[in-house]
């Protein structure tokens, strides 16, 4: 994937509630799933009245062209994008959060903890907004997700993976730690079997996969983020 961009899928006007999300999808640094962490999370998240931008990242691994530098350059411009596109898109800019996906979430983690590093040459004003999420999905992100520390000023975070997933159950679990140590709020969903890449839940036979997206839209309820 040479050319990083933003693909966005408008909330529905009549439901429209002003959040946006920018959805990092998974693949190891090497592929993107597009589809099932990307397109369907945010056809979810228009069907809870918000808008969603699709990162098309950088991926560095077989690739001697880029390091792991891009896709945080990538997802620093894809944060102030969407910022960049309140008007347009009908978006209070102080509820744009991240959601990522495996190593999406490694690249969502990468903009949260590390919210005021620039990560990006400024070739226009769009480089002078934010970065900062005001909120941070990670669905079984991988180990890169975890800093050394959790800023007291982090924004608050919704975890999910399944425990038996040997890849990204223990990020989940490290987070949880430094989250409470930091007094950021967290909730964490760790499910008792279904290994690692089960998306939006959809293929799943496991009632609590094939439903966790609905404790995704219960958290955001919680948080204020479907009200108008």
């Amino acid at each position: 994937m040479n050319n990083p961009s933003l693909v966005v899928y408008p909330a529905p006007a009549s439901s429209a509630n002003g959040t946006a999300v920018v959805i990092c999808p998974g693949g190891g640094f090497r592929t993107l799933v597009y589809n099932a962490e990307g397109k369907d999370a945010a056809l979810y998240l228009n069907s809870l009245g918000i808008t969603a931008f699709v990162l098309k990242y950088r991926l560095f691994r077989d690739d001697t062209v880029y390091t792991d530098e891009h896709p945080k350059q990538d997802i620093f411009r894809a944060m102030r994008m969407a910022r960049s596109l309140v008007a347009e898109y009908k978006i209070d800019t102080g509820r744009v959060g991240v959601m990522g996906f495996s190593a999406g979430g490694e690249v969502a983690g990468w903009v949260t903890y590390h919210a005021t590093d620039s990560h990006a040459p400024r070739p226009d004003a769009i480089d002078g907004l934010s970065a900062r999420p005001a909120f941070e999905i990670l669905i079984y992100p991988g180990p890169l997700s975890v800093p050394d520390k959790v800023p007291a000023n982090a924004p608050s975070a919704f975890l999910l993976a399944a425990n038996d997933d040997e890849c990204c159950s223990e990020p989940v679990v490290r987070l949880l730690s430094l989250h409470r140590e930091a007094k950021v709020p967290v909730e964490v969903h760790l499910y008792r079997k279904s290994g690692h890449a089960f998306n939006m839940g959809k293929r799943s036979e496991m009632a609590s996969i094939h439903d966790w997206p609905q404790r995704l839209g219960d958290w955001l309820n919680d948080g204020g983020w479907l009200k108008k």
